[in-house]
């Protein structure tokens, strides 16, 4: 039995995605799912990459979380606002794009941020 793939002519590859993803202005018109990924996944890496910096530094407390926050909701916001230009209500607004995937980097960046400040402080 031949199994066969239906592919959507609007599906976008791995390539793709990452060369808009890292291009200014490009164009997400038919790829709104896509663009949350790109949002998702790369809130994701800087949730890692500022959970290891904050347990190098070493950097604790109400600071390290508030600063963790900022960063996080301000990277995201140049990068779809002023990076992309994205028109935010083709997505629900600001809000829906700022907080997309912010609960899971939080998590990961926890993670990272005290195994590393943890390893490194404590006998």
């Amino acid at each position: 039995m031949k199994s066969e793939t239906h592919s959507s002519p609007l599906a976008l590859g791995f390539s793709d995605i990452l060369s808009r993803a890292i291009t200014a202005k490009s164009s997400w018109t038919g790829a709104q799912e896509e663009f949350l990924d790109v949002i998702y996944w790369g809130r994701q890496f800087l949730g890692l990459f500022l959970g290891l910096i904050w347990g190098l530094i070493p950097l604790y407390g109400i600071l390290g979380l508030a600063l963790f926050a900022l960063l996080n909701f301000g990277i995201v916001y140049f990068y779809f606002a002023g990076f992309q230009g994205i028109d935010e209500e083709e997505y629900g607004g600001v809000w829906e794009l700022t907080k997309e995937g912010f609960a899971t980097s939080f998590a990961g960046f926890l993670v990272v941020w005290i195994i590393i400040y943890t390893g490194l402080n404590f006998d």
